[in-house]
């Protein structure tokens, strides 16, 4: 049985689906488009299976709104587990838990619901960029406050440079993190 395809070979069919759009949302920013990736059935199938090898022994997934709920549930079904929504403040019905960040161009609030996760979740936390780590930083610290426990970070990219990987380091030591595209 064949192992799949290599990290390079992933990297070269997955890159080129991933544009870049100037000035958007603001001025000054670059949006990395992710929608032809995910047009493409043999690339959406190739991401999910490359962010799902980072998540063996996981029993939730917890994907970041919004472009994470479209990578994570996959990935979830891929791994056999359950999906958890951490979504922008005043979405989710019920108590919830909170958490303020810092974006590259704003400021957000995250939120878990309260009874999502709890003590003895082993959690694959998904988003589709690593950028300065601040929405990451917020997941991790939700999931921590439920109690569960965050086995690894699957992103589709990366931008280097920005401080993300330097800043989920501090806030959970020791975590994978796992980078399709670096």
């Amino acid at each position: 049985m064949s192992a799949g395809p290599g990290r390079e070979e992933v990297g070269a069919r997955l890159a080129p689906l991933v544009r870049d759009v100037p000035g958007f949302p603001e001025p000054g920013v670059v949006f990395k488009d992710i929608a032809p990736l995910l047009a493409d059935p043999g690339a959406l199938r190739l991401a999910t299976e490359g962010l799902a090898a980072a998540g063996p022994g996981a029993d939730r997934v917890v994907g970041v709104e919004a472009r994470g709920f479209i990578l994570g549930a996959p990935v979830a079904l891929h791994l056999g587990a359950g999906f958890v929504p951490v979504r922008k403040k005043g979405k989710l019905p019920g108590a919830t838990l909170e958490a303020a960040y810092a974006l590259e161009y704003g400021e957000a609030v995250l939120q878990l619901q309260e009874d999502a996760l709890v003590a003895g979740h082993r959690v694959l936390l998904v988003d589709d960029v690593l950028a300065t780590g601040g929405t990451v930083e917020a997941a991790v610290g939700l999931c921590a406050r439920a109690g569960a426990e965050v086995v690894g970070v699957a992103v589709l990219l990366e931008l280097p440079g920005l401080g993300g990987r330097e800043r989920l380091e501090r806030a959970a030591p020791g975590v994978p993190l796992h980078v399709l595209l670096p």
